[in-house]
């Protein structure tokens, strides 16, 4: 019998909304050409319930199912690329808990999984990053003043998802000056969680960010209810304006939309491949 071939798994967190898979489909089908081998998108959770219609006719799979039907079909070697920037609990903990589960089905399943992009990726993030605030800072939208740069990620019960932020927000202090504050679109109430702060909406209506260009740098990789047109950031910044007419915010485009992602996701793949790294 032929050996089976590697399935390797493109895969995000997942939303609700249908912009998310096509554009993680999109970066899929980038990546197999950059890699020359077939890349499956898959979601963690939720992009299931998308209804078909709206994604050209072919329904989301998400993780658990897609590994199942293609280990039941005989595939037993996957390699997992997560479309994650830190080590949140959906990668360490959920996925981790979906594969040993269906070990108990197909015992001889090998499934490994890559470092979520900062790790070992940073450089290349705040590379990614200063590419697109760049592209905002237009003498159109400074008018003369020097603009400030909120750079903003959901917000995470998991202090280690925060430290990325944290450090690719330094990062961009190096290439951009002392302008670069970090910050979250929201956390859990309790001083446990304070690592995330300060909020987004906070910060913009503070002195003196209350006033000027500010650059909201999204710190998201791919579109939906949080950075997708209409999403809660786009949200946050409205609620503030009106509040502050004085105040000017340019919104940097995804992670997920800069042709470096490509670049370091191949290079992810292309490291790790052929290890034994696993899960």
């Amino acid at each position: 019998m032929a050996a089976q071939k590697r399935i390797v798994f493109l895969t995000d967190n997942g939303s609700l909304r249908p912009a998310a898979t096509r554009r993680l489909r999109r970066l899929a089908t980038a990546l197999a050409r950059e890699l020359g081998e077939r890349v499956v998108p898959v979601s963690l959770l939720h992009a299931n319930r998308i209804p078909a219609t709206r994604l050209g006719g072919r329904r989301a799979e998400i993780f658990e199912t897609a590994l199942r039907r293609r280990a039941a079909a005989g595939a037993r070697d996957f390699l997992v690329m997560p479309l994650f920037l830190g080590p949140s609990a959906a990668l360490t903990g959920y996925l981790a808990e979906r594969v040993t589960h269906l070990r108990g089905e197909f015992p001889d399943l090998c499934v490994r999984v890559a470092p979520p992009l900062a790790v070992g990726g940073e450089d290349r993030l705040a590379e990614i990053l200063e590419s697109l605030v760049r592209r905002k800072l237009t003498p159109a939208f400074l008018r003369g003043e020097q603009a400030r740069i909120a750079l903003v990620d959901h917000g995470s019960p998991t202090r280690d998802v925060t430290r990325v932020r944290n450090r690719l927000a330094a990062l961009l202090r190096r290439r951009l000056g002392p302008v670069v504050t970090a910050c979250s679109m929201e956390r859990r109430p309790g001083a446990a969680y304070a690592f995330n702060e300060p909020l987004l909406e906070n910060l913009l209506a503070s002195a003196p960010w209350r006033s000027g260009p500010v650059i909201v740098a999204q710190l998201f990789l791919l579109p939906g209810g949080h950075a997708g047109p209409g999403g809660d950031i786009a949200a946050i910044c409205r609620r503030v304006r009106a509040r502050h007419p004085r105040l000017r915010i340019a919104r940097t485009a995804l992670l997920g939309e800069h042709p470096g992602l490509i670049g370091l996701l191949a290079e992810r793949f292309r490291g790790i491949s052929g290890g034994g790294l696993q899960d």
